[in-house]
């Protein structure tokens, strides 16, 4: 029964602690959309070591999103060819063996 109790108390921490930093990301976005118009950003209202607090616990669980399923698509094969050669092959230097030495 404890250990239970222990492990929903830890999962409902995780969930709050996650709603709370989505909250707090929430707070700054009217001083990005005042940074990307290029105006004076308004102060934060809150101090910096808030949002430190916060920087840790913001995407915790990033993987348990639906992975989405994109369509395959099969590339066309290319047709292979060979080309004709312009001219017969010809032999420059024909190699053999050294004399026997006797």
């Amino acid at each position: 029964m404890k250990r239970t109790l222990r492990h929903l108390l830890v999962a409902a921490t995780l969930v709050f602690g996650q709603q709370a930093a989505q909250l707090h990301a929430l707070s700054h976005l009217k001083q990005d959309v005042a940074a990307c118009d290029g105006k004076c950003a308004p102060p934060l209202g809150h101090p910096a070591a808030q949002c430190l607090a916060f920087h840790a616990v913001d995407s915790a669980l990033p993987t348990l999103g639906l992975a989405l399923d994109l369509p395959q698509i099969a590339l066309p094969e290319a047709a292979s060819f060979t080309l004709p050669l312009p001219f017969a092959p010809r032999i420059e230097f024909d190699s053999r063996a050294p004399p026997v030495l006797s």
